[in-house]
């Protein structure tokens, strides 16, 4: 790869003929056109995310004199170039230039209209450090990979959009990373994560890719449209929502594709499924909400999932005490499965630290985790009884 330094371009020629979609939320050009701000291997504008305190910071450095770093550009053809680094330094002046935001001075907030001219002058005349780099798509991506930009690092889908940038990222970044597409709401129930940062976007990929979204990527890169993603992604989301039909906040992060392929093809009420969320939610016991709706799927069978709460210490010594006691006095077993059998532990006289606390009626049929029904039994017992 061949680099070149400049010196020599200011933040006016940078900023000349500067465009950002709002409604994609990224910049698209400056220098006159010459320049693609947001190739489609970059990922998106984020330093308006946090409050634009990141986007301010880039103003008040030039403002202070302070340097903003090395800024690199692809050359495509003569005279023509793509951000390779920096581009949400490079977007934020635009932004700002543009008065698509504010920062603080001594008169208060200004917009960059509202500034006095020798503060206009001292933004536009800031040159900036800036290498124009030639290379063939393999080397500049590779070298893109390695970057931290102004000390964001880049989340694993935005570099496999780097690495696969084609028509297929681009369709895929439209539909699943544009913070304005009205099912984001919807998503974000069932999805954890920031449009900005691809979270949807990888979701969708490992959903329909079953977990192998580099594989996937690489073999759609070229495709003309991304038909099977949306769909595959769209009819998780809508199995979802048919199932459970109220919406809890535990359902957000949840492996929905590994549920979606392992329980889709089963039959469902959700009306029932809806009344056994409630009475799951209701109880006391359940430690874990996120398992219940797993637990549900799989027939309410895997209380594993739920975390139930154990019986306590002092349940378990008063029960250990009493079962004790009256087995000692028939000269059976405290263990009541022993008890029964007919091998040498019949008689046996368990120790507390043998012995495990069990529902009587289990759990998952609605016993309770109470003294009334709790017993104990030999941990061989107990393991052997499971559910039954």
């Amino acid at each position: 790869m061949i680099t070149t330094l400049k010196t020599n371009i200011t933040v006016k020629d940078i900023c000349e003929g500067f465009v950002y979609n709002e409604l994609e939320g990224k910049g698209l050009f400056g220098l006159s056109g010459k320049l693609t701000i947001q190739p489609e291997y970059q990922r998106n504008y984020i330093y308006a995310s946090d409050g634009g305190k990141r986007e301010m910071a880039v103003i008040e450095s030039v403002l202070k004199g302070y340097p903003i770093g090395l800024i690199y550009f692809n050359k495509i053809i003569s005279n023509n170039f793509e951000v390779l680094d920096g581009q949400q330094r490079i977007t934020s002046l635009g932004r700002f230039i543009t008065d698509k935001f504010a920062i603080k001075d001594e008169n208060g907030m200004q917009y960059f209209g509202g500034l006095a001219k020798d503060k206009k002058n001292k933004i536009l005349e800031t040159k900036l450090l800036i290498y124009e780099c030639e290379g063939t798509e393999s080397q500049i991506k590779e070298w893109f990979k390695t970057i931290n930009i102004a000390g964001v690092p880049l989340v694993p889908q935005e570099l496999l959009n780097a690495i696969y940038s084609g028509p297929f990222v681009t369709l895929g970044k439209e539909e699943f990373s544009n913070s304005q597409n009205a099912n984001v709401q919807k998503w974000s129930v069932y999805i954890r994560g920031s449009v900005d940062r691809q979270a949807f976007f990888e979701r969708a990929l490992d959903w329909v890719s079953k977990g192998n979204i580099d594989d996937y990527m690489s073999i759609h890169r070229n495709d003309k449209n991304i038909n099977e993603l949306k769909k595959y992604f769209n009819s998780v989301i809508d199995w979802i929502s048919s199932v459970f039909t109220d919406v809890e906040s535990e359902m957000c992060g949840l492996e929905w594709g590994r549920l979606y392929e392992q329980y889709h093809k089963k039959s469902y009420d959700p009306k029932k499924v809806l009344v056994e969320v409630q009475k799951l939610y209701a109880d006391p016991y359940v430690k874990n909400r996120k398992g219940i709706f797993e637990f549900i799927l799989g027939g309410s069978i895997d209380t594993k999932l739920l975390e139930v709460r154990v019986f306590d210490e002092a349940i378990k010594k008063a029960v250990y005490k009493e079962q004790t006691t009256k087995a000692e006095k028939k000269k059976v077993s405290n263990c009541p499965l022993c008890a029964i059998g007919h091998d040498a532990n019949k008689e046996k006289i368990w120790s507390l630290s043998d012995m495990d606390a069990d529902h009587v009626s289990a759990w998952s049929k609605g016993g309770k985790s109470d003294i009334k029904n709790c017993q104990m039994l030999c941990k061989t017992h107990n393991r052997a009884k499971g559910n039954r």
